[in-house]
């Protein structure tokens, strides 16, 4: 990539996300992505898709709908988003740049494998493009607000952009709750002190139920991780690898089949 400075870039840029084309932090990103270039599109679900993970629509057609000038929606999941953006919307001339967010809430460590905000830019990667996933942490129980991502989003995705990426990186940005933030950390994915729980209960009619909606909290005794670098209210940069194989063990486990 070249270097950006501050003038506008002569890239085109895709804006998805997990939380629907009607999300306020869909229209928050959309504006930065505007700040940053004069080329920009937005294909996102119809609905709200969130924790749907890298998951395709394949059993049924999907619908594409106008919202405007060069802004659709798509009745499926990010990733199906990504795909009818770059092979039908922008067929013609693909995208340079995926942005997929600003998600409500944050995008830390386990969140990653769960997150539709996630896998839209985890699918423009699979197809070569740059992607980045923006998520903004918000206070727990109460609405995000999208001012600290508005506020440095440009910047990061700037610096970001002067880098070289192998083809197969995706960026995983989240930005913590207050505006004015400590500093940005180049940070690994961690893990939470606690996991997902389940709430059980009756229905109406008395029938038992289990609900997946017992969260943890982000503490975590981890250093040098996203969830570390939120709670000291810096902005987490974590580059994540399409690549799940674990090569030391693979090395190990050769040696072992031989």
């Amino acid at each position: 990539m070249p270097k950006t400075g501050s003038a506008k870039l002569k890239l085109r840029i895709l804006v998805t996300n997990d939380d629907g084309i009607h999300a306020p932090g869909l229209k928050a990103l959309e504006r930065v992505a505007k700040s940053l270039s004069d080329d920009v599109w937005t294909v996102a679900p119809e609905v709200e898709q969130s924790a749907t993970s890298h998951s395709l629509t394949t059993r049924r057609p999907l619908r594409l709908r106008s919202f405007g000038r060069r802004r659709y929606s798509v009745d499926g999941t990010p990733t199906d988003c990504v795909l009818v953006a770059v092979n039908k919307v922008l067929a013609e001339r693909r995208p340079d740049l995926v942005l997929s967010g600003f998600n409500h809430g944050g995008n830390l460590g386990e969140d990653v494998t769960y997150s539709g905000t996630v896998a839209a830019a985890m699918e423009g990667a699979t197809l070569g493009i740059h992607s980045i996933a923006l998520s903004q942490v918000r206070p727990e129980g109460k609405p995000a607000k999208f001012d600290s991502g508005e506020a440095h989003a440009a910047g990061v995705i700037r610096k970001l952009l002067e880098m070289d990426w192998p083809s197969d990186l995706l960026m995983n940005v989240n930005f913590p709750i207050a505006k004015e933030v400590s500093e940005i950390r180049v940070v690994r994915q961690g893990r939470r002190d606690n996991r997902v729980g389940l709430v059980e209960g009756r229905d109406p009619g008395g029938r038992p139920y289990v609900w997946i909606g017992d969260f943890p909290d982000d503490v975590t005794a981890e250093k040098k991780t996203d969830l570390a670098a939120i709670a000291d209210g810096a902005i987490a940069v974590t580059p994540l690898h399409l690549d799940l194989t674990h090569h030391g063990q693979l090395r190990r486990m050769a040696k072992a089949f031989t």
